[in-house]
């Protein structure tokens, strides 16, 4: 899914999003949690997109399909960091870390003791 997830649509992305966010969803909770929402027919053809692309697959309740992700939220944001990192960061890490506490005016004690033991795990590799 690492390829497929990048190549997503803002709404599909959305989409995306609200069904992470809940676990799973069916078309008409999609399309009442998007901001702006396309005409119902429309979500429908971006479910069904989806699930062609990979990233959804679905299960039948009674007359409704009921949409889950078919890769846990850990995984898929990994693979969509590691995009992220690749496309705008040449493929840095120490770069695209670089921006995120650059761009922060305060990071917290509990923050810094948190990076701090990564960059430890990191070194004992």
């Amino acid at each position: 899914m690492s390829e497929k997830a990048s190549q997503l649509s803002r709404r599909e992305r959305q989409i995306m999003d609200i069904i992470y966010a809940k676990g799973e969803a069916t078309a008409s909770e999609v399309a009442s949690g998007m901001t702006d929402a396309p005409s119902y027919s429309t979500v429908r053809a971006l479910l069904r997109i989806l699930e062609e692309k990979g990233t959804l697959k679905h299960r039948e309740d009674g007359k409704r399909y009921v949409f889950l992700p078919t890769e846990p939220v850990q995984k898929a944001s990994r693979s969509a960091l590691k995009n992220i990192v690749n496309t705008f960061f040449e493929g840095s890490l120490v770069n695209a870390v670089a921006a995120l506490v650059d761009g922060r005016e305060k990071i917290s004690p509990e923050e810094i003791q948190r990076l701090e033991s990564i960059i430890k795990q990191a070194k004992n590799r």
